[in-house]
């Protein structure tokens, strides 16, 4: 793989030359447009530099001192704490970068007295653990006994504790990113990056016993995701479409968690080519639709697509340098030659239920299907989003070019709302009995029940009503059916559904599904609640209607303008069905 580790590397100078200039002589960052910074990019460059070191060895790069820009940013970020909690992980394994031999690290010999006892006290210090803070609390385990600031290695208790987490929070081993927010049961990128960034961290362990017996224990939950991504994959390198850190972050942390596999040799022989033509197709569908081909630098947000708020365009384009720099690593010591494989596609119809969790209170999964003849990957997430009402982590079947949705911010695409008491309930989130099986005319059926409405903000509130879901897919045809049983008098003050329909990006849209003359198709096959399409709304020059791909030129709505009363005992039923016009550009 020396040619895709050779481009790797020479993509990461391309976008360092374009963004050190953003780096103040102080170590503070300078923005990027009228974006506003989440306060811990200086702990991401900061790492940056160390992977790019890592690398090359280089001290120097164009005009720039890459050891005086690591310590200026590190002393920059101790002084300006962001509210994320990951930042100290970035800025230990940071400083391990440059050499695990305080009295040789060139960044430590730059730091002055108090602030070297900054950084002892800020890798001594132990974490909360939710979100991000496993990885960040293995990250300084690892640089503290690196650096030895303590004699005592407690990097194997806390990877120990973070695969418990895993075991006791989903049923199926996935890593629940919830923060205490919500519902729970938040399943998506999140689990990759944890899993990439603590074998990130393994790489500069100075024990090599160490890391071989550790490794096995953290194979047995990456394996799970290692075969999810092969389900996720579209025909045009495009994986996982759901949840936080869709785009850019999302295809950068699948190539890592494939990357580090092959690397541990976590790969059997016969599915090596598989696995590094998932990498070649990941790579090439980031390298296309997130870097510049002009200029060289990362693009994660512009006037046709968007990012949401938790990143940054500077903060993107140096975790990509990162990236980069780790996977040209990877694959220059790499024992699989890239010019030998046999070239395959990874995409394959079919469709696929996974169980992230499942208890007494509810159940969380991800329903996969994949069309064949179209080309279609549909994921339907049914997962908990944090309390923060957002339409990535709604449970529709996500689909960039087809089902499309704004990214960071919320619309109740493909699902009716309810307005009730002031409160709004959306059928996401959570459900029960969550099941797939076979249709009619040999269609698929995923299917789930609520048996309390929960609002947007995640607040289950008993006593109201039940929801029954099922999602029919035929080889043309996609019907959804909502299915409301009344537990009290109820009155509905408004009720909507809403339909986004986007364009492909006019720069960054080729090898894209995209919606031809008919559109979607969608036709109301039944209706209890009586609601009426509205006049489609032209959102085109509206900078918040953009998705993680392109832009959003039209909402159509369909809602009630007055209020509903809906009996107890009684169901209503809402089918929506759709014959997607979907073409290949």
């Amino acid at each position: 793989m020396q040619n895709f580790a050779e481009q790797c590397a020479d993509v990461a100078r391309s976008v360092l030359s374009h963004n050190l200039g953003y780096i103040n002589e102080d170590g503070s960052i300078q923005t990027v447009g009228r974006e506003e910074l989440a306060g811990d990019e200086a702990a991401h460059i900061a790492f940056a530099l160390g992977e790019y070191y890592r690398l090359t060895h280089e001290t120097t790069f164009l005009d720039h001192d890459m050891v005086d820009l690591a310590a200026k940013t590190i002393v920059y970020q101790l002084q300006v704490v962001p509210k994320s909690s990951d930042w100290s992980g970035y800025i230990a394994l940071a400083l391990l970068s440059f050499g695990v031999v305080k009295e040789r690290n060139p960044v430590w010999e730059k730091l002055h007295g108090d602030v070297r006892v900054q950084l002892d006290n800020l890798l001594i210090r132990r974490d909360e653990f939710k979100g991000n803070g496993f990885a960040c609390a293995i990250a300084k385990s690892v640089a503290r006994y690196g650096l030895r600031i303590t004699k005592k290695d407690e990097t194997g208790k806390l990877i120990d504790r973070f695969l418990a987490y895993c075991e006791e929070h989903s049923t199926g081993g996935f890593f629940d990113g919830n923060n205490g927010h919500g519902v729970g049961g938040n399943f998506d990128a999140n689990g990759l990056f944890n899993f990439s960034f603590i074998r990130q961290a393994l790489h500069l362990h100075t024990d090599s016993f160490f890391i071989e017996k550790k490794l096995p224990s953290l194979r047995t939950h990456a394996e799970k995701y290692i075969g999810l991504i092969l389900d996720l994959m579209r025909e045009d390198g495009t994986c996982l479409v759901y949840g936080r850190g869709v785009g850019a972050y999302a295809q950068m942390y699948c190539i890592s968690t494939v990357l580090q596999a092959l690397w541990d040799r976590w790969i059997v022989p016969e599915k090596q080519s598989l696995y590094v033509n998932v990498v070649l197709d990941l790579f090439q569908k980031f390298f296309c639709h997130y870097i510049d081909q002009e200029k060289g630098y990362v693009v994660i947000r512009d006037g046709e697509r968007s990012s949401g708020v938790e990143q940054s365009s500077i903060r993107a384009n140096f975790d990509a340098v990162r990236y980069l720099c780790q996977w040209s690593r990877l694959a220059r010591k790499s024992s699989i030659n890239a010019g030998r494989i046999r070239r395959v596609s990874a995409f394959k119809p079919g469709n696929r239920l996974v169980i992230f969790d499942k208890d007494a209170k509810r159940e969380s999964g991800l329903f996969i299907y994949r069309d064949g003849k179209t080309g279609m990957n549909l994921q339907l997430p049914l997962i908990g989003g944090n309390g923060q009402a957002d339409s990535n982590c709604l449970a529709f079947p996500h689909c960039p070019g087809v089902f499309d949705w704004p990214a960071g911010k919320y619309l109740p695409i493909l699902q009716p709302e309810l307005t009730i008491n002031g409160k709004r309930y959306i059928p996401s989130y959570y459900g029960k009995k969550l099941s797939t099986g076979l249709g009619s005319h040999r269609s698929i059926v995923f299917a789930y029940e609520q048996p309390e409405l929960i609002t947007v903000e995640e607040e289950i509130v008993p006593g109201l009503a039940s929801c029954k879901v099922a999602w029919v897919f035929s080889e043309e045809k996609i019907t959804s059916e909502f299915t409301y049983t009344v537990k009290d008098r109820i009155r509905i003050e408004s009720l909507r559904y809403m339909i986004a329909l986007s364009a492909p990006h006019s720069i960054y849209g080729a090898h894209n599904l995209a919606l031809d003359e008919r559109s979607l198709g969608a036709v109301v096959e039944h209706d209890d609640l009586m609601l009426n399409w509205q006049e489609i709304k032209d959102v085109v020059d509206d900078p918040d209607y953009r998705t993680c791909c392109g832009k959003i030129h039209y909402l159509q709505e369909l809602s009630r303008n007055y209020p509903l009363i809906m009996h107890p005992g009684q169901s209503y039923r809402l089918v929506i069905a759709f014959t997607p016009d979907v073409i290949r550009i």
